[in-house]
């Protein structure tokens, strides 16, 4: 009870004398006094953990305004600096500090703060102990500041940034990590010893108790556009309004109405001729705000399948509103948007931690009047986690109304992560989802009707020869199965990976799968099933960071995954070079080919073709950074494709390939986008864009096609399906 009394009384004097502090770039030790003072870096980049090279500093301290953090980085004039400059989220392989934060200090949800040594600014959500997503946007403080011994840097990050939930007397209990990343070498150091490259990452933060501060926050952000269209020759005028409020650290809501759907920002080309749809990221700005609480990952290892996809709200939408808090232990989320066509979307989501236990729950639904439908899932998630282990598991379950008649549909997944001694650690991953499971009227499932098993056991290499090019190398060796929920086999696979750290500060990959013989249960569209044969496929990329005016990126793919066997495979190529004229304006191009002999595509019912396709893409851009507040960008892709049919198939009841004497059409298609983009940021997270936007599509087929790749491509260059000048305001007021 005395030693309570005595924390509390502590604190309680620390509370009050914290006083805000200068965000400047130099640091005053009388305004750091009351601070936590970290000094045990260790290299978690390559993950030896042994003592950093370069003296690192921080200090962590709670005040009135924010958590306020500064690095101190000792590097010596013969220690080579990296100042280039980037974008918001962009901001390019220079020195640089990073800040992780988990506010419940839970493991549910953290947020990454990155300021570079030239003051450029990242900044991420982390769900699911180690997937980083850019999309969202937050309001922070930081300046840099340089002398001839090193750099430092000072950030603050105002508490109303996040949900958090109640403090427990006047004391916060924060997770906490700092790290350093040193460009020229790609060495980076962290404290505590932990990087987001671990199965763990989010729950093994340093816990920090820190005084509890409260903070209020109303900002509302109008923005109005104006696009005209010269295809069209129309003028649309358009405006809305967007609304966040945080009376409490328990409680935060966002509202919008007629929200921006970030016209500003454009999507990559991509062609898609397979059964599985294409995932984007979302950057609107409604909709990426505070939206890690309902990222629940199902259906995948690559994180993208999930019971919340907010793309899926596309349409028109009237407005939206989404809160988050927490009451009596519980956190909970509610989000709900509808659409001028009549959709209705909503989702509530809730979370209980008990040591080192955690639970969680969660609900959609969709109501499509158009379709006559409603889609409902429900889902229910547990997670547990020592020293040496991780495990997620989910079930899932799915009700779908339309036209009177109902259809439901289960799934499960389980993640076992075991770090077994340091250096070897291994990962066991089951899912189901039942035929009749449907998740994409609100989420993203790449494919139900499947059954997956996967093993990985992982050997990290970090104690390599000085005069060794690379500084650590990580293996990999899987094994798995697949299915599909009658109990049809797909595949059974076997790979091998390894990615590695070079000591020049860039990294390499190579990966090589095999997938035995099996059945194709999705190109065909519900027509049956193929055979097919044996797949291999082979992967081998390099990345060589900014060195003198130069930074080079190259990959090269092998796919043999059609009906020709593994010595008709695809190759695909790219090279992608960017120079510097300096560290404020920069030059990129992106060249890929790719040549494939035997491409299989469904045409129909059961009717496959083989073709003999050719595709070259090309992208080009540069990004002048102008100063502190502009910056110009221009993008071009353009993209060609040229494919000549070779043969005919019509798929057997028994899943067979007969080769069939019908005609199939040879295609071709070019596509083309190109955007030039101005932005002057009037005050943070307040911009103003003006933007010229030019792109298009044509796809054509016909028998005995006379075109070619090359052709394609140039004819590219003709498109003008839309031609857009834009011009966009917005402006967040906080009140």
């Amino acid at each position: 009870m005395k030693t309570i009394t005595w924390l509390g009384l502590t604190l309680l004097s620390i509370t009050c004398t914290a006083r805000a502090v200068e965000i400047d770039g130099r640091l005053d030790p009388g305004e750091w006094t009351q601070a936590r003072h970290v000094t045990d870096f260790r290299k978690t980049q390559p993950l030896s953990r042994e003592p950093a090279r370069l003296r690192t500093e921080a200090w962590v301290l709670a005040t009135p305004d924010g958590l306020a953090v500064a690095f101190r980085n000792h590097q010596p004039p013969g220690e080579a600096r990296h100042r280039q400059r980037g974008q918001r989220d962009n901001a390019g392989a220079a020195d640089r500090v990073n800040l992780y934060v988990d506010f419940d200090a839970d493991g549910r949800t953290g947020y990454n703060f990155t300021v570079t040594l030239a003051g450029s600014v990242n900044d991420h959500t982390i769900t699911n102990e180690n997937q980083l997503n850019p999309d969202w946007d937050g309001q922070w403080r930081h300046a840099v500041g340089e002398d001839e011994d090193g750099w430092t840097v000072e950030l603050l990050v105002p508490w109303h940034i996040a949900p958090m939930r109640d403090a427990s007397g006047g004391v916060r209990t924060l997770g906490i990590g700092l790290d350093r990343v040193v460009a020229e070498t790609g060495e980076r150091v962290s404290w505590p010893a932990a990087t987001f490259t671990e199965p763990r990452f989010l729950t093994v933060l340093e816990r920090v108790e820190l005084p509890d501060f409260g903070q209020a926050l109303l900002a509302v952000t109008p923005y109005g556009s104006l696009i005209h269209d010269n295809v069209r020759n129309r003028t649309d005028l358009d405006a809305g309004v967007d609304l966040f409020w945080k009376p409490n650290g328990r409680f935060q809501l966002s509202a919008t109405v007629n929200p921006d759907f970030g016209q500003v920002e454009s999507d990559e080309l991509v062609v898609n001729f397979s059964a599985t749809e294409t995932f984007f990221s979302d950057r609107r700005p409604f909709f990426a705000e505070n939206q890690g609480f309902f990222d629940v990952p199902f259906g995948s290892l690559n994180q993208r399948s999930r019971l919340l996809y907010t793309r899926r709200v596309s349409g028109d939408v009237a407005a939206a509103a989404k809160l988050n808090g927490s009451a009596a232990g519980f956190a909970y989320g509610a989000f709900a948007a509808s659409e001028d066509d009549g959709r209705d979307f909503y989702a509530l989501r809730t979370t209980r931690e008990f040591g080192a236990h955690g639970l969680g729950a969660m609900a959609t639904r969709v109501e499509n009047p158009m379709l006559d439908r409603a889609a409902n899932v429900y889902e229910a998630d547990h997670r547990w986690s020592n020293a040496r282990w991780n495990v997620r598991s989910t079930v899932v379950a799915s009700e779908v109304e339309q036209g009177g008649r109902s259809r439901r549909g289960d799934g499960a997944q389980v993640l076992v992560d075991h770090d077994i001694d340091g250096t070897w650690r291994q990962q066991l991953y089951a899912l189901h989802i039942g035929a009749g499971f449907a998740l994409n009227d609100f989420g993203y499932l790449e494919r139900n009707n499947f059954n997956y098993l996967r093993y990985d056991i992982a050997r990290r290499v970090t104690r390599l020869p000085e005069d060794s090019a690379y500084a650590a190398h990580d293996w990999h060796y899987a094994a798995s199965h697949r299915s599909n929920d009658r109990g049809e086999e797909i595949a059974w696979a076997a790979a091998v990976n390894r990615r590695s750290e070079r000591r020049d500060g860039g990294s390499e990959l190579f990966d090589v799968a095999v997938f035995s013989s099996g059945i194709d249960d999705l190109i065909t569209r519900g027509n049956g099933n193929v055979r097919v044969p044996a797949k291999l496929y082979a992967y081998f990329e390099r990345f060589r960071p900014r060195k003198g005016a130069w930074q080079l990126y190259g990959s090269a793919r092998y796919a043999a995954e059609g009906l020709g066997g593994l010595d008709e495979g695809s190759i695909t190529a790219t090279f992608e070079p960017t120079w510097f004229a300096n560290d404020t304006l920069s030059f990129s191009t992106t060249v890929q080919l790719a040549h494939n002999p035997a491409w299989l595509l469904w045409r129909g019912g059961t009717l496959l073709g083989t073709y003999r396709s050719d595709m070259a893409y090309l992208a080009a851009g540069s990004t002048w950074l102008i100063d502190d507040r502009q910056e110009l960008r221009v993008r071009l892709e353009a993209l060609g494709l040229d494919a000549r049919a070779r043969r005919a198939w019509r798929v057997a009841p028994d899943g067979t390939p007969l080769a069939s004497s019908e005609a199939i059409p040879d295609f071709a298609q070019h596509t083309l986008g190109f955007q030039v983009r101005y932005r002057y940021e009037l005050a943070p997270l307040s911009n103003l864009y003006v933007a010229y936007v030019r792109g298009g599509s044509l796809y054509d087929e016909a028998i005995g096609g006379v075109s070619s790749v090359d052709r394609e491509l140039r004819n590219a260059f003709d498109l003008r399906d839309s031609e857009q000048l834009l011009v966009k305001l917005s402006y967040r007021f906080d009140i």
